[in-house]
């Protein structure tokens, strides 16, 4: 049995056609798209069509990241301040870009399970982990951290959410993050996902690096309006792109109190985080 698993798009169509392209040629019994396919970036509804038209022909199957929720609360819940709208201006834009194909990114689910014959070959896929899809298990969090969050008695656990591809072992359950197709954090611009085969009486996976049409990718940023539509915090979600690196955690800690203790304004505390993170 042959499995592949992405994640983390984030509207990166040039990534995602590349990735799509390369899983098609393999051609596996069963495709799980881990999450997070659209937001963050500029063609959403674009990545958006050709998973449903995936899942539709192909029977590729969907697992609700936490930008998809958010997508989700953005429809029901309008924002309250004049700073909210501000603050979360791109996820409205996409918002306002996918609202036509809402549908196809309805009742997702959070968890998804498959086996590879055997009662002891279940592999466990969800976005984040157990308690939440805005968590994630990267190198640095501890094991203590995570037990409790894993489901018990599976051969593998698949996650997704920080961008940055591992592996490791807790209490002897393996766990493999897939990293991200469309916005890598972890210095390295290439987009990432899994390949997972059951054979031998076991699972054996590997994690694939690719390159895709930059280029076409950063174009894409600087002439959808994603960049001047989607407020502020999209000139950071840009650099993040570009640089292959995380910024909003830095720019939470560092800059966003005073923006919303009402301090200073939130454009110019963005231009001042963009200049001091590009500071040598």
């Amino acid at each position: 049995m042959k499995v592949a698993i992405f994640s983390d798009v984030q509207a990166n169509f040039p990534a995602m056609e590349e990735a799509v392209a390369r899983i098609l040629a393999w051609r596996p019994e069963l495709v799980v798209m881990a999450g997070d396919l659209v937001n963050r970036g500029p063609r959403s509804l674009d990545c958006l069509e050709l998973f449903d038209g995936l899942r539709h022909g192909q029977g590729w199957l969907p697992v609700q990241g936490n930008h998809e929720t958010w997508i989700h609360r953005c429809r029901r819940e309008a924002a309250r301040t004049p700073l909210e709208a501000d603050l979360r201006r791109f996820a409205d834009w996409t918002l306002a870009q996918v609202q036509p194909r809402l549908d196809a990114m309805t009742d997702w689910p959070d968890h998804l399970c498959f086996h590879g014959g055997t009662d002891d070959s279940w592999v466990h896929v969800t976005h984040g982990t157990m308690a939440s899809n805005r968590e994630g298990i990267s190198a640095g969090v501890p094991d203590e951290a995570l037990r409790g969050k894993l489901p018990p008695d599976i051969a593998l656990f698949v996650t997704a959410h920080t961008h940055r591809p591992l592996e490791r072992v807790l209490d002897g359950t393996p766990i493999l993050n897939v990293g991200s197709v469309g916005s890598p954090f972890d210095g390295d611009p290439r987009g990432s996902y899994a390949q997972l085969e059951w054979h031998g009486g076991r699972w054996h996976w590997q994690i694939l690096r690719f390159d895709y049409d930059r280029d076409q990718a950063q174009r894409d940023f600087l002439e959808s309006g994603f960049i001047e539509e989607g407020g502020p915090l999209a000139r950071i979600l840009y650099e993040e792109w570009r640089q292959a690196r995380l910024f909003m955690p830095l720019w939470r800690r560092d800059f966003e109190p005073a923006v919303l203790a009402g301090e200073r304004a939130l454009a110019p505390a963005v231009q001042d985080f963009l200049a001091h993170i590009d500071a040598p």
